[in-house]
């Protein structure tokens, strides 16, 4: 495939100009942030929201601003001093529809004054039009109980007001990833454009859209804005099930009717520009939030359901029909980068349309060509268009180039090696910056989470391949058994071997690199690693390993009490085969809390309270278990923060005690 002139420029230009500095955290944290990006009806314009932190008042504004296509250039829509995001064209084209404050408001495209469209008291967002705009789509969370606003207000008013804080909990989930649910369940409501004439689709103790393990597509309107196709899980008991299913809702009698009775995952359902089809996603394993995602097509005319993906071994992601209906585009993790692939309905064979790049929310701009998000290790998130005739790809915007110009920023090199079972593992690695390679550097290898997560060419905002390699370190990755992109039997291969095939990697893969790369100090090596990662930095902990230091950031220490306290129960449930005390479950086997008396490398333990997916006393077990034994070791932990650390100013002293951390080791 063709590249943008330009990016073939950066790559063929020195790896460090001697004038660019390391990236520091202001250099880095200061960038903007391209998040949502919306096309106009006529194909001229790019509606994208754009994020900018402010480190001194330690917190983020969200802009939208708007790209014009023929030119290239952009300019600020919003000018509220609240966010606006979320950015949705008026299929007239007239209007910008977008989220501020927790409700949706609009603006014309030549006015620089926003309207209020909801005034709804739980909240609105997601908005999602009919054809025609006269009605739309939004989603809100309500007290299940509550036919109508007037009562969703008198409770949360209520609980506002209430002196006792105590909450009474009969039933799972109660809390999800970083909040406390407070009974409520998230409901998909139907307007019309107006704000005016509210009502409730999907009425009941259900999630909709679901919780986790749906999609960023999880109800939309028909073509002809007769029914509505919306995910949901009804089983009753949702933390310990994977069962997203498909629902119609005729909007003419509100009657719903169960599509999908697969008993694992199906989401995102998307209607053919015709409305006779609809295509989904769909996993066959129930309890495994892992399982490849199939292409799956509905046939509305037939009432048949089959296969598009049959033979092929990743996992579906985003779904986008070709203006035409003859075609399905969708996009896979693959070796470290997302693709997109298409397929045919009248002759479903698979083919490639762009690989190699780290791509996301890709739409059609036209019949011949696609807008999309490309991000390297090099750049965050930039607009880019891609012509199917020539396979010509352009960027669009360049909302960092000024910081990024003046950096010194590596590039990521691949390198493959024999893992475990005897197969092929890939992995990443960069150099400092003003490489010299007649010198020795000391080293750095990071482990990613999941455990179904990989490395790949991005541009990470938390875990930065830059600013670890800035200090004068290497940076090496592993995308172990179990990795995202490498086929689902690799993916499968983390279940219920924790420890097992992905620990064998990092030791081969930590071998080959120490030993292959001349340049690094194999006495001047740390590691570290968040959630899964975390776990097998807490299991490399209690084994002879080759580290100087150790980093353990929201890891897995004591599988039976994560257990407990975990949100998810269908994750460990699959991957440790069953309940803690049911025979032939793993947990007690892939346990760190079980190889803590051999605990002598120094290890930094980070933690943030909010965490309820490995919730904060695992790190604290972790640190107690360090500290008994008179290991070397430090804690920090965030009273304010949940699985990730988010503030700039947490993220600061998070670079800067890991940094820290490292310089004392291995420096």
């Amino acid at each position: 495939m063709k590249r943008l002139i330009s990016f073939l420029l950066l790559l063929a230009l020195p790896l460090f100009a001697a004038d660019k500095q390391p990236i520091t955290f202001d250099d880095f944290f200061s960038m903007q942030r391209l998040g949502s990006v919306a096309l106009s009806p006529d194909g001229n314009t790019v509606a994208y929201s754009l994020t900018t932190p402010n480190i001194a008042d330690n917190n983020f504004k969200t802009d939208i601003f708007l790209l014009d296509l023929k030119t290239n250039k952009s300019q600020q829509f919003s000018n509220c001093k609240k966010s606006s995001s979320g950015p949705v064209w008026s299929p007239d084209g007239k209007f910008l529809f977008f989220n501020r404050g927790g409700q949706i408001w609009k603006q014309a495209l030549k006015s620089d004054k926003a309207q209020q469209v909801t005034d709804f008291a739980p909240g609105a967002g997601g908005l999602v039009f009919n054809q025609d705009g006269s009605r739309f789509l939004f989603s809100s969370e309500v007290y299940p109980k509550c036919r109508t606003e007037a009562c969703n207000k008198q409770k949360m008013d209520a609980a506002e007001a209430s002196p006792v804080k105590a909450r009474i909990i009969d039933h799972l989930f109660f809390r999800h990833w970083n909040r406390w649910l407070e009974g409520k369940r998230s409901h998909v409501f139907i307007s019309d454009a107006n704000g005016k004439n509210i009502h409730d689709l999907t009425p009941g103790d259900f999630d909709t859209p679901p919780l986790d393990l749906g999609s960023a597509h999880d109800y939309t309107f028909s073509p002809d804005g007769k029914e509505v196709c919306f995910v949901r899980n009804t089983d009753p008991m949702v933390a310990a099930s994977t069962n997203n299913d498909l629902f119609i809702e005729t909007l003419a009698d509100r009657k719903i009717t169960r599509l999908t009775t697969n008993k694992a995952n199906d989401n995102n359902p998307n209607y053919s520009p015709d409305g006779r089809y609809i295509a989904f996603a769909s996993m066959q394993r129930p309890g495994f939030e892992a399982d490849r995602q199939r292409l799956m097509l509905y046939d509305r005319k037939n009432n048949t359901f089959s296969e598009l993906t049959k033979g092929f071994t990743l996992s579906v992601e985003s779904i986008v029909w070709h203006p035409s209906g003859k075609e399905i585009y969708f996009s896979v993790s693959e070796n470290g980068s997302k693709s997109i692939y298409k397929t045919a309905l009248k002759n479903p064979k698979i083919i490639p349309v762009l690989k190699g790049h780290f791509l996301s929310s890709f739409q059609f701009l036209s019949e011949n060509a696609l807008l999309m998000k490309i991000q390297t290790e090099a750049m965050p998130y930039e607009i880019f268009t891609f012509d199917l005739k020539t396979n010509t790809l352009t960027q669009r915007t360049q909302i960092n180039s000024n910081r990024l110009n003046k950096l010194a920023l590596g590039r990521l090199e691949s390198f493959s090696f024999t893992g475990a079972k005897g197969e092929t593992v890939h992995g990443f690695l960069m150099k400092p910056p003003h490489f010299d390679p007649a010198k020795k550097y000391p080293a750095i290898e990071l482990i990613h989470g999941g455990p179904q997560g990989a490395w790949g060419d991005d541009f990470h905002f938390r875990w930065n391949y830059q600013m670890f390699a800035a200090p004068g370190y290497v940076v090496f990755m592993i995308n172990f058994h179990g990795s995202r992109g490498y086929g689902q039997d690799f993916m499968d291969a983390v279940s219920k071997d924790w420890g097992g095939a992905p620990y064998e990697d990092i030791k081969l893969g930590t071998d080959y690199v120490l030993n292959k790369y001349s340049f690094i100090d194999k006495n001047r090596v740390g590691a570290a690693g968040a959630s899964y990662g975390g776990f097998m930095i807490n299991w490399i902990e209690g084994d002879t390993n080759p580290f100087q230091c150790l980093v353990s950031h929201d890891g897995v220490y004591d599988q039976v009490s994560m257990w407990g306290a975990t949100e998810e129960l269908w994750f460990p449930e699959w991957e440790f085969n069953g309940k803690p005390w049911e025979k032939g479950s793993l947990y007690q086997k892939w346990n760190p809390a079980n190889r803590a008396g051999n605990f002598k490398t120094p290890m930094l333990v980070v933690h943030g309270e909010h965490d309820y997916r490995v919730p904060y006393t695992q790190g604290l077990q972790l640190f107690s278990a360090l500290q008994r034994q008179g290991v070397k070791s430090k804690l920090l932990f965030f009273p304010d923060e949940d699985h990730f650390v988010r503030k700039p100013q947490n993220a600061r002293l998070w670079w800067k005690t890991v940094q820290g951390w490292f310089a004392e080791f291995l420096k």
